[in-house]
């Protein structure tokens, strides 16, 4: 009688424990998404205030009256049109070539039998240990030798010649797609850029698009490769024409934190609409299932 009158007390136990355990996860959540996205609401107020209230102290949270004038006057107060387009240009350009090349060299590394396959990979994986800084003064002289300065070719060229971490990402999840497919398309005629194409890649969607994203967020948000080979301004990237707003005297925060809403608002939308294959495209053991 002791034992049946206790079950009940037990399993009511562990069922305000679980309770417990997830709503501590959920306010360390909530208390971790404050704090991370504290500085965007800080860039957002700040976007909509006057000058007189961001220098005000102590700061106010919340502006008094909301300045929305302020992202068509930090638009037009340089030419952020041209620049919008020059970024695009050299984002799409980046994205195809990461995605074009990379996929293609993971899918020989994944499916292609040839002798010194896992040295050669060992060696791609390995510069993934070179740090950027360490190239950088010798990258900007071989593209001085071609004459490739104040011009888009030294940001786009690279994604054209492969990048360590999507390969090793791409072919993890080639490697999810069995065997006999692949021999079965051999059979049907097909060679590998067939089968890389129209059979390996419809399968690879959630790894693709993780690499599109990863890709069109790098190009986009790039600040120190336009700030090294471009010098014409009428070739100036979003990044770089945000540092207009910045003075040796004075720095115009309005107009500064204004126009980086709008830029950071593509890489929000991006993210927003792809994210189910962006986590999709992190957990490796999805493979095939995209």
């Amino acid at each position: 009688m002791n034992t049946r009158q206790n079950t009940p007390k037990f399993y009511e136990t562990m069922s305000f424990r679980r309770k417990m355990k997830k709503s501590v996860v959920l306010l360390l959540l909530l208390l971790g998404s404050i704090v991370i996205l504290s500085p965007v609401w800080w860039m957002i107020s700040t976007s909509l205030k006057t000058p007189g209230e961001i220098a005000q102290y102590p700061p106010s949270f919340m502006p008094d009256s909301f300045q929305w004038s302020n992202y068509v006057k930090a638009w037009q107060t340089a030419p952020f049109t041209r620049w919008a387009l020059n970024t695009i240009f050299i984002t799409v350009c980046v994205v195809i070539g990461n995605v074009v090349v990379n996929s293609f060299v993971a899918y020989g590394f994944a499916k292609i039998r040839f002798r010194g396959k896992n040295l050669l990979f060992t060696l791609v994986l390995s510069t993934m240990l070179i740090p950027g800084f360490v190239m950088m003064i010798p990258q900007y002289i071989l593209f001085s030798k071609l004459h490739w300065i104040n011009t888009y070719l030294p940001l786009i060229v690279p994604a054209f010649f492969g990048n360590a971490f999507f390969i090793f990402l791409l072919r993890q999840f080639f490697k999810t797609i069995p065997d006999e497919m692949i021999e079965a398309a051999k059979i049907d005629g097909a060679n590998h850029f067939q089968i890389w194409w129209k059979l390996a890649m419809p399968l690879m969607k959630p790894a693709v698009i993780t690499v599109a994203i990863l890709s069109f967020n790098g190009a986009w948000n790039d600040f120190l490769g336009p700030l090294l080979y471009i010098n014409d301004e009428k070739l100036y990237t979003l990044q770089i024409g945000l540092q207009t707003f910045k003075g040796t005297v004075q720095t115009q925060w309005h107009y500064l934190m204004s126009a980086s809403v709008l830029v950071l608002l593509p890489v929000i939308l991006i993210f927003f609409f792809f994210q189910r294959y962006f986590i999709e495209g992190s957990n490796i053991t999805s493979g095939t299932k995209g």
